[in-house]
């Protein structure tokens, strides 16, 4: 695989997670759907999936609790917060692996090693 093809597939991986705002659990599918096909093929790709999806699952995680939180008012700023940061995120890192950077998720849990 050239090194145009892997910057493409990497930043896929992040970009896929976009499908999130779309279809539930899109989110943690888009990259996981490019970590299992492609993690073979390249260790950028793999390493690239697995930092989006790692991300993804924490954001998930993340909206799970602040769904909990709703119950005591805070939870709907939480959540709209979460959708704009997880929104910038996705796009910075995306673009980031498709320059060849390194890309970095804060609040990430590591999950898949």
């Amino acid at each position: 695989m050239d090194q145009k093809q892997e910057s493409n597939w990497a930043m896929g991986s992040h970009l896929a997670a976009l499908a999130g705002f779309i279809i539930p659990f899109g989110n943690i599918i888009g990259p996981l759907v490019i970590w299992l096909t492609k993690k073979e093929e390249s260790a950028k790709i793999d390493t690239e999936a697995k930092k989006s999806l790692n991300f993804q699952i924490s954001v998930t995680i993340y909206y799970l609790i602040s769904f909990v939180l709703m119950f005591i008012v805070i939870g709907v700023p939480l959540m709209i917060a979460l959708a704009i940061f997880s929104l910038v995120m996705i796009i910075l890192n995306g673009v980031k692996a498709s320059k060849g950077e390194e890309t970095k998720y804060p609040l990430s849990l590591k999950l898949i090693k």
